[in-house]
């Protein structure tokens, strides 16, 4: 067995048993790793709805056959369980090096039952699986714990005490890097869990090592080489995007009413080099290094990302960037999403504004938001709301029509009403309002490409093929950003020539040919290595026959597991769907385009993926996608 340490380890909080959980090399082989196995462990431990704080609901931490492979930006790792945020399945993906020592231990993942009496963490060694006493830890923000749990050589993740408060959008920690989405930190709360710590000294046997190591090297080459991943994303980090995205009106300004912010220039990926920058910092395995080291609180600290940038900056028209240097180490400190975050106090001022709920927060002040990150992280006064995130807000003060979730987890920065793909992708996502499990097809509606975002020809094909390539890639095991490096570096460096221009017109009208392809896959049984390396490099070290198709097809497969699992839990098709603010209200007076157009969309989409008019996989589609055991029955 190739690629795999080989063993997932079965850890039972209320009884303190650990057992070894069997994965067969056929489950493998379908599922791959990451958040699609960690669907399949969901699937199988659960019959029927599960509340995510309640002793049923399981935490499933998976890395992928890429996790310690030495393949570039590889040391991803994923946890799901029941989101206590939108009550539906989340997966979230961390950078930090808890992963590779995961798999250091001799482990591919762990499945946390049950709820311990007392305070605890677990520590993974390749002797032994251990539930220890954590009254120590308890209290204590990120970086403490992590300091505690002793030295470097050792993979942590841990919460901090937003966790340990359950606030619902509370995140789970590794080094510097967040497992930030939907709240998984407050289910590690619920448990009585403050972290899980990792080490040891197995490696991982791989199917063609001399190949393998040709590839990486090439990879890597190609990664360095393009416009993106080699020159803007260092430079800049994702940053870099605040400009582009504010040109293009696709910047979440004041609660989302606007996507243009006239103080742009004060919170973008320029400023941020040029002011505050310190040094540059990557993943583990990763050569982009679009990470930034700045200062704050007089510490060098990890710099914030484009999300945060927009969701605490212009979404708030906050312009002052230390301070949002500041409250992006604090939401790391207490443990917090800092997209949740932001986007919880952007609607909770505009509620102040029109008199719905009187909390003194205002837009453009930001003097109070330091002291509020606590006040949240520790559920005292107002922060005892916002840490119910934006859904449950809007239900006690209402506002719906501008309270900025789909299913119950906050929007991206991305502002959809300029970019509809972006829009259909918000609606669809399993995860809620995600871009990333949205398919991030901004990337082709002017953020890389410069395909118009006003039409929706064509978006529904494109928007599940980047849906199904992100998750593949995620499952995979590497970074998402290793996905720009296949945008033609010619046509994102010169978006005025005029065959670029000529093209991106003309993408529009290959919809139904990347329909056809989603649903014929085996026409695409080769690989392109120079093109999407992921399939290759996976075909290399685990041995299986992957090809451009058959990756694709493990996308697919995840997106529909998930999707049966959400139908599950309550799941409607009526759920995806925005709010009204992206659907009625033009972002832009003088343009009739200038709104999400979702419903022409969303049956196209619903068609292509092979749902039926109440958004259900069909059994035909789940038998293509050798699900034919894992059906809902919507009656």
């Amino acid at each position: 067995m190739f690629g795999y340490a080989g063993k997932i380890a079965s850890i039972n909080l209320s009884s303190g048993i650990v057992e070894d959980y069997p994965v067969s090399d056929q489950d493998r082989e379908l599922f791959l790793g990451g958040k699609t196995l960690a669907a399949k462990i969901i699937y199988d431990s659960f019959k029927s709805k599960v509340e995510a704080f309640s002793e049923e609901n399981i935490l499933v931490i998976t890395t992928s056959p890429l996790t310690s492979s030495a393949s570039p930006c590889s040391s991803r790792f994923n946890v799901s369980t029941i989101s206590p945020l939108t009550g539906l399945l989340i997966s979230s993906n961390c950078g930090g090096s808890f992963g590779l020592h995961l798999r250091h231990a001799g482990y591919d993942g762990l499945i946390i039952r049950g709820k311990s009496k007392g305070k605890v963490y677990i520590e993974v060694t390749n002797e032994a699986i251990t539930i220890k006493n954590a009254d120590h830890l308890w209290g204590k923000n990120t970086s403490e714990v992590q300091n505690l749990l002793g030295e470097k050589n050792k993979g942590k993740f841990v919460i901090g005490i937003a966790g340990e408060n359950m606030v619902r959008y509370a995140a789970v920690i590794s080094g510097e890097r967040a497992a930030g989405r939907g709240g998984v930190g407050a289910v590690f709360g619920f448990k009585n869990l403050k972290g899980i710590v990792a080490s040891g000294k197995e490696s991982i046997e791989t199917s063609d090592q001399e190949k393998f190591k040709r590839n990486n090297l090439n990879w890597i080459k190609a990664l360095k080489a393009h416009i993106l991943t080699g020159e803007q994303l260092p430079k800049l980090g994702s940053a870099g995007l605040v400009s582009m995205m504010n040109y293009r009106n696709l910047l979440a300004t004041k609660n989302y009413s606007r996507g243009h912010y006239d103080d742009f220039e004060t919170i973008n990926g320029e400023t941020l080099r040029q002011e505050h920058l310190i040094k540059n910092k990557g993943c583990v395995t990763c050569p982009i290094q679009c990470g930034r080291v700045v200062k704050a609180f007089g510490k060098e600290v990890k710099g914030p990302e484009l999300e945060t940038l927009g969701l605490l900056g212009s979404n708030l028209l906050n312009k002052d960037m230390q301070s949002i240097l500041n409250l992006n180490h604090l939401c790391d400190e207490y443990g917090l999403d800092t997209i949740s975050f932001g986007s919880c106090v952007g609607f909770a001022m505009e509620l102040n504004e029109k008199g719905l709920w009187k909390n003194d927060l205002s837009f453009g002040d930001s003097n109070c938001l330091e002291e509020l990150v606590k006040k949240v992280a520790t559920r005292q006064g107002i922060g005892d709301q916002l840490a119910e995130g934006t859904k449950r807000i809007s239900d006690k003060y209402g506002g719906s029509d501008f309270a900025m979730h789909v299913k119950g987890l906050e929007l991206a920065a991305y502002e959809p009403r300029s970019a509809q793909g972006m829009g259909l992708g918000y609606a669809t996502s399993n995860r809620g309002g995600c871009h990333l499990n949205g398919g991030y097809l901004v990337v082709l509606e002017g953020l890389g490409l410069n395909v118009s975002g006003k039409i929706t020809r064509g978006k529904a094909a494109y928007t599940i093929f980047f849906q199904d390539l992100m998750e593949a890639v995620s499952v995979g095991g590497t970074c998402l950003f290793t996905t720009y490096a296949l945008l033609p570096t010619g046509m994102v460096k010169n978006p005025n020539h005029g065959l670029v221009r000529f093209i991106n017109k003309a993408i529009p009208a290959f919809g139904p040919l990347v329909g056809f392809l989603h649903n014929h896959t085996w026409v695409m049984s080769f690989n392109m290595k120079g093109i999407l390396p992921h399939p290759y490099a996976i075909k290399l070290v685990t041995g299986f026959k992957t090809t451009i198709g058959s990756f694709i097809k493990i996308g697919e497969r995840g997106y529909n597991l998930e999707r049966i699992i959400n139908l599950r839990q309550g799941l409607k098709a009526r759920d995806d769907t925005l709010p009204k603010r992206l659907t009625s209200e033009l972002q832009r007076a003088d343009e009739v385009d200038s709104k999400v157009k979702l419903p022409e969309m969303l049956k196209d989409y619903y068609k292509i993926r092979g749902w039926d008019e109440q958004g259900v996989p069909t059994k035909r589609r789940l038998e293509k996608l050798g699900l034919k055991d894992y059906r809902y029955d919507y009656s």
